[in-house]
């Protein structure tokens, strides 16, 4: 008899092992999420206020670079939805660029030729210009970056004009977080 109770015990108790665990691991998630915060961040509400961007200035000699990064900005500000695009010439923040930067370095070379370079690493760097309309301050002022590698296939102007989206949208999604996580 004291057998058939030991054995009852044993299952009972190993029934409670899965409550167990499915209470650890569901306290274990509920405290992996306790810094989490849903929406934009730096106190603001998503899509509360407007920002406009004005056309980039070029003043590298790489063509059609400030199409490539109006649309990537666009896309990565829609994308975020911390801000509402203004196109009217209205928008509660004011941002202007100026493509100050476009390097090319090479980073690995052809195995027999060690002055034909292979792969290639590209550098775009724009200084931006953030400005509160209300109040005339200055948000933003400051360097922003984007970077992006490619492999040299047929001919280096086509493979750098197929990277150009890459390092627009890199440099795009760099300054969209300076622009949200505020900090000003």
């Amino acid at each position: 008899m004291s057998s058939i109770v030991s054995v009852k015990s044993g299952i009972s108790e190993m029934a409670s092992i899965p409550r167990l665990l499915v209470l650890a691991s569901l306290a274990l998630s509920l405290v992996g999420c306790a810094g989490y915060r849903l929406g934009p961040v730096g106190g603001q509400s998503s899509g509360g206020r407007s920002i406009e961007i004005a056309p980039f200035e070029n003043k590298t000699l790489e063509p059609r670079v400030t199409a490539a990064l109006a649309q990537a900005v666009r896309k990565s500000l829609s994308q975020d939805g911390t801000f509402r695009l203004d196109t009217r010439g209205e928008g509660d923040i004011y941002l202007t660029g100026t493509v100050t930067r476009f390097e090319r370095e090479g980073v690995s070379y052809q195995p027999n030729d060690i002055l034909s370079a292979r792969d290639f690493r590209l550098l775009l760097v724009m200084h931006v210009v953030a400005i509160d309309r209300s109040s005339g301050k200055t948000l933003l002022d400051r360097d922003v970056t984007g970077r992006t590698s490619l492999r040299m296939r047929e001919d280096l102007p086509s493979a750098q004009r197929q990277a150009m989206p890459l390092l627009a949208e890199d440099l795009a999604h760099n300054l969209t977080a300076l622009l949200v996580e505020g900090g000003w």
